[in-house]
């Protein structure tokens, strides 16, 4: 159902803008016919905008799960954390100070994502890595990196200032073929391993001491589950920015849908995709005026965050 309802989606941003393009003509151009005006449109606009979506979207519902799982808490989200505010902060670093840019900046984010990550685990590590205290560690680290990046863009000169702002806000405005690649590579690498250790990841729902019971190798695991998403989250982090709350929401939202005890890492990407390419067509076409992906998604997001956080403080009295 949800790879129907993805598959869809692309076709429907494919056919409606601005224009409206028919099917018959989209399915012409995506076979190498020359349409005039739907060419360039479908072709050159409307076909990296999707693919980089889909991909983008793909890798933080992927990362998210991955976090949310090993953790067992719903707020131990990348986003959350600030692993991806950590990327971000790397790239407008990179532009603003560096005069760095296009896979150059990417680069930095990715590597800043990975050593934010690693910053976090190890301040987090007492006798072993508890996910409240991971958390709690995270968005302080987070709020800290945000802080950063506002000074950063306060000394940023007018020329690099939209480009450093696209970084802090999550956007696939310009989305070319060309950073799709990287993107899919990392997707296929990085979501392979991590589907490699998908019954162990699985069977960590249950509990450390159940799952090393059962045989699992939990450091071995933790570690794979952990640097997979981070490099997820930092590819994707380096193609569109910190597009908010993707990550965070696609591992419930596929909970809801598959019910209990089923594996959550496919419907989590395919979530994840669903909701980048939706947001984004929504922030372009819906809304009275023209907004990044990453507003939408914050505004869907941002409830549901604190929905969880009144709820956990109800029943457990803490985070």
């Amino acid at each position: 159902m949800l790879m129907a309802c993805l598959m869809a989606g692309v076709v429907l941003t494919l056919m409606l803008g601005q224009s409206f393009t028919p099917l018959t003509t989209v399915l012409r151009v995506l076979g190498g016919a020359d349409v005039p005006g739907a060419t360039f449109t479908v072709r050159e606009l409307r076909l990296p905008r999707a693919v980089v979506c889909v991909l983008v979207g793909a890798s933080f519902g992927l990362g998210g799960i991955a976090f949310q799982t090993l953790l067992r808490n719903p707020l131990a989200s990348p986003d959350i954390i600030g692993i991806s505010t950590g990327a971000s902060t790397g790239a407008v670093f990179a532009i603003v100070v560096l005069s760095l840019s296009g896979p150059a900046v990417s680069l930095v984010a990715i590597g800043a994502g990975l050593g934010v990550a690693l910053l976090i685990y190890t301040l987090s590590w007492r006798q072993g890595v508890t996910g409240a205290r991971l958390i709690l560690i995270g968005i302080g680290l987070a709020a800290m990196l945000q802080s950063v990046t506002a000074y950063l863009l306060m000394r940023a000169p007018s020329w690099t200032l939209q480009e450093a702002l696209r970084w802090i806000t999550g956007s696939v405005n310009g989305a070319q073929l060309d950073q799709a690649l990287p993107l899919f590579i990392a997707l296929l690498l990085f979501g392979g391993l991590l589907f490699s250790r998908r019954q162990d990841l699985e069977t960590l729902r249950m509990g450390d001491d159940l799952a090393a019971g059962l045989g699992v190798r939990l450091g071995v695991t933790r570690a794979v589950v952990v640097i997979t998403a981070v490099a997820l989250v930092s590819f994707a982090t380096a193609v569109s920015g910190p597009i908010a709350f993707v990550a965070f929401l696609s591992g419930p939202i596929a909970a809801r849908l598959m019910g209990r005890g089923a594996s959550l890492l496919v419907p989590s990407a395919l979530v994840g995709a669903l909701l980048v390419l939706l947001g984004d067509y929504a922030g372009q076409f819906l809304l009275p005026a023209r907004y990044p992906v990453g507003i939408v998604t914050g505004v869907l997001g941002a409830p549901y965050l604190l929905y969880l956080i009144l709820r956990d403080n109800k029943t457990r009295g803490t985070l």
